[in-house]
């Protein structure tokens, strides 16, 4: 007999010490939605050639649970050049990822979806927004990265300036 055999009690208790740790990980990353508008795009070209398009960017993050510790997070990126008052072009990506998170301590979950997750996306957003201006006819798309955790605390900021106003609302 070897001195490595476990009983059957040992194995139950490391395998319930294993359940208790943190695991985290990617399980899928995807295109969701994506679109391309180039409404005059000789017109616009033109243009180009002698002024360049201011840019309009937005960036916004939503998360869900999909099932038992399973988290879908959308990265969802807007983007519109102008030339003037003329659309060059309009882009808009939801880029979204399957993340699973178990034994996540729950004050910790929140900042893991909406600041490491889409973390881990934009890379992939970005190319992608890159690759389909550049096929667009225009020059790629480069986004600079983006402070996810800098836009976390401006939306706890936000939603606790509008709490502390819900309470000063005085009913008559």
């Amino acid at each position: 007999m070897s001195d490595k055999t476990k009983t059957t009690s040992e194995t139950t208790v490391a395998n319930t010490a294993e359940d208790n740790s943190i695991q985290v990980g990617i399980l899928g990353q995807y295109i969701k939605d994506l679109s391309f508008e180039n409404p005059t795009p000789a017109q616009t070209l033109q243009k180009l050639s002698k002024e360049r398009p201011s840019m309009d960017i937005n960036v916004n993050l939503n998360a869900k649970a999909v099932g038992e510790n399973i988290y879908e997070v959308d990265l969802k990126i807007s983007t519109t050049a102008k030339t003037g008052e003329d659309t060059a072009f309009v882009a808009e990506l939801v880029y979204s990822g399957l993340f699973a998170a178990k034994n996540l301590p729950e004050n910790t979950l929140q900042p893991f979806l909406m600041i490491e997750a889409p973390r881990q996306l934009f890379p992939f957003a970005r190319r992608i927004l890159a690759d389909v201006t550049r096929d667009g006819g225009f020059p790629p798309l480069m986004l600079e990265p983006i402070d996810f955790a800098a836009l976390y605390q401006q939306q706890l900021q936000a939603a606790q300036k509008q709490a502390a106003s819900a309470d000063d609302v005085v009913v008559n």
